[in-house]
């Protein structure tokens, strides 16, 4: 089980607990602000947006390429810019914090 904390535009911190799915999963799920997922998570749109926090970023690794050309469609990209639909949920996200882009 991942316990993945979500800090929203208003400075909100949401801890949320899954099994499986990816990470953009959880948050709609979870109702986090600012994650939709329009694209239902096939990475063409940037609509779950994360920033990672830094000291975390080896635990996510960098994006692939793909991720990486649709992150250059958003404004407010920075190195530690994921797109949540690509991170799945597993044991080695736990304690993971995603500040929300959007």
């Amino acid at each position: 089980m991942a316990k993945i904390t979500f800090i929203t535009s208003d400075g909100k911190a949401t801890t949320v607990e899954g099994t499986s799915g990816t990470v953009m999963e959880l948050a709609v799920q979870n109702k986090i602000k600012g994650i939709d997922g329009d694209c239902g998570g096939v990475c063409s749109c940037a609509t779950c947006h994360v920033h990672v926090n830094p000291e975390q970023w080896g635990i996510t690794g960098e994006p692939d390429e793909l991720e990486s050309d649709m992150l250059e469609f958003d404004d407010n990209v920075s190195e530690y810019s994921r797109l949540s639909c690509q991170l799945k949920v597993s044991d080695a996200l736990d304690g993971l914090e995603l500040t929300v882009a959007n």
